[in-house]
């Protein structure tokens, strides 16, 4: 594999990892489940990772790694291949010496022994295992709030794979007491105001439109300190495609998401990535002509389930990337000239790999769960291991990159840095169809959405 190009505006950070400078691409609405008027998160957990009866490498394999079950699945390594992470982990470059904050909600009370078997079972560095190692820390500014197991799993996805992006970054995860704004925005500024690390993933979100002004500022306000310090911020656009939870509670809205929306975030929206499997002679693969684990083979617009998306057999109602043009924030000047025909600030910025059925795999330890190795999708899994890209890249930089934006749109409008640097998948969309709180279908044109992508992956 041939080393990234260096671009002055990002260096490896534009290199390594898919981006959308141009994506119109919000946690899985089951049909029929009460929609919860609060922040909700974007982590999807998919079914249970079956082991492989077969001889792979030092570390376990599992059946939708090796074309064995619907779908596919991936682990670290192949998710550092895809995206040409590992050219920069084999260099000696993997967020040593910076610190990614993740923020979430109530608790996981297992979290620091699942990521330790994380590490133990994929030969991952370990945490907390003395001087020069990196450290997991958590925080919880308000007190811990109970066991919630949709947040709980929130909390597995994003610190494991931010540590499996970058395994020399410290992670600190700052608890908000509840799903609540304020909870939130407690711990981010807490985050802030004691300067606890150097990029900072979030992934949640609920409607721009149904904030309300004064948590809109006090969101916003937290953004401009944070930029101020240099700091990276990392917002999931949401999984519901082009709709968000209406402000009652009661329906869906076409809508972006917060805090993805605002301008000075980074709104990470989310593809169906596709990549090479393991290939075992056991199986009757023959490695000589298959590729090597995790080898990019294409990618596309994250869509699953009816009636628009793969495997719509699978899947209730849509899981699709968030985004499209907040009713809040206007044009940032940063966007002008690349989003054709907006008036009002478009996201997502950036994309990755988010389909459930082409999803992560997650370790994880959960009271009132089966113990195990999941698939993970969402527009959740794409915001943590973004930051963990950030924190590689600030490592190679040599300083912290602060506000990314202007610089990714900045390649964006230049049209031989962008034909030079990425490649364009140009099918999908995120027009969606989800169900009210009375079990009705909502249907198009009211959850119509977005299909010209501009979801690129980087070449390497």
């Amino acid at each position: 594999m041939r080393a990234p190009k260096i671009l002055p505006a990002l260096t490896a950070l534009a290199l390594t990892c898919g981006l959308a400078i141009v994506a119109f691409l919000g946690a899985e609405m089951p049909r029929g489940s009460t929609i919860i008027p609060r922040v909700n998160t974007a982590a999807l957990r998919g079914p249970s990772a079956i082991p492989a009866d077969a001889v792979g490498p030092a570390y376990g394999l599992f059946r939708c790694q090796v074309g064995l079950s619907v779908g596919q699945c991936y682990d670290p390594y192949q998710m550092r291949h895809a995206y040409g992470i590992d050219a920069l982990i084999n260099a000696g470059f993997d967020g040593t010496g910076k610190t990614i904050v993740i923020i979430d909600a109530f608790q996981s009370p297992n979290i620091a022994s699942q990521l330790d078997f994380f590490d133990s079972f994929y030969g991952l560095p370990p945490v907390n295992a003395g001087p020069g190692t990196p450290t997991f820390t958590q925080v919880a500014p308000d007190g811990l709030g109970p066991l919630n197991v949709g947040w709980a799993e929130e909390i597995s996805l994003d610190v494991l794979w931010a540590h499996a992006i970058a395994p020399g970054a410290n992670i600190v995860l700052e608890l908000g007491k509840d799903n609540s704004d304020v909870a939130l925005i407690s711990a981010l500024n807490d985050a802030i105001n004691n300067n606890r690390g150097d990029v900072v993933s979030m992934s949640f979100g609920e409607s721009d439109t149904c904030l309300g002004p004064e948590l809109t500022a006090a969101w916003h306000q937290a953004f401009v300190n944070a930029s101020k310090k240099g700091i990276t911020l990392f917002a999931s656009s949401g999984d519901q495609g082009a709709a968000q939870p209406s402000c009652d509670a009661t329906s869906w809205i076409k809508s972006t998401s917060s805090p993805a929306s605002d301008p000075l975030v980074t709104a990470v929206g989310g593809t169906e990535l596709h990549a090479a499997d393991y290939c075992l002679v056991s199986l009757g693969c023959d490695p000589s002509t298959h590729p090597a684990p995790g080898t990019y083979l294409s990618e596309i617009g994250w869509n699953e389930g009816p009636p628009y998306g793969d495997f719509q057999a699978d899947f209730g109602s849509t899981l699709a990337s968030g985004g499209g043009y907040s009713t809040v924030w206007s044009e940032p000047a940063y966007q002008q000239g690349t989003i054709h025909g907006g008036t009002k600030r478009g996201e997502a910025d950036v994309s990755y790999n988010a389909a459930v059925l082409h999803g992560v795999l997650t370790y994880l330890d959960i009271p009132g769960l089966a113990v195990g190795f999941y698939r993970f999708g969402g527009t959740s899994a794409g915001s943590p291991q973004w930051a963990a890209l950030t924190a590689i890249s600030d490592q190679v930089a040599g300083h912290n990159y602060g506000f990314i934006n202007a610089a990714l749109y900045k390649i964006g409008q230049n049209a031989g840095d962008y034909s030079n640097t990425f490649n364009d998948i140009t099918s999908g969309t995120n027009s969606a169809m989800e169900f009210d709180a009375s079990n009705n279908p909502v249907n198009p044109p009211e959850l119509r959405g977005y299909q010209e992508l501009r979801v690129v992956r980087a070449r390497s």
